[in-house]
């Protein structure tokens, strides 16, 4: 088959295509049910946000103290052999992780307690957007 040939056989398929219209689900998101399919739970997520505040956090601060003042206590029992530069590197090691691990419980509380405000400050984002669309008061 010659390209011109090929090439309008494909453009009488596309041009059948109709791109104005719902999905054959009358609605969008494809299910047919017309339900939106992205849901939020705001007191779950504050509840969340609390729940790494008030446990997470300082029993994770707890632990890494508990274990800091334990490897330094047997650290200060092996001066002068190995074991206790060893037991430094673990100790500076440990806190590290402790550190990281509490600044990742404080980013996902941070989005935990934002994401309400990111959802609603994107759909006045959308209402704005339309706005401009929207007929004037009727007289």
């Amino acid at each position: 088959m010659a390209f011109d040939d090929e090439w309008s056989r494909i453009k009488a398929d596309t041009s059948a295509m109709r791109l104005n219209q719902l999905d054959g689900g009358g609605g969008p998101g494809g299910d047919g049910t017309g339900v939106p399919h992205l849901k939020t739970a705001p007191a779950e997520k504050k509840a969340a946000a609390k729940a790494i505040a008030d446990i997470l956090e300082p029993e994770t601060r707890t632990a890494g103290d508990l274990a800091d003042a334990s490897t330094t206590t047997a650290r200060s029992e092996f001066t002068g052999w190995q074991t206790a530069s060893g037991l430094k590197t673990v100790e500076e090691t440990w806190s590290g992780q402790v550190k990281m691990l509490l600044g990742r419980l404080a980013g996902e509380k941070t989005a935990l307690s934002g994401s309400g405000f990111s959802f609603q400050s994107q759909e006045l984002a959308t209402r704005d957007g339309f706005r401009p669309m929207a007929p004037g008061p009727k007289e």
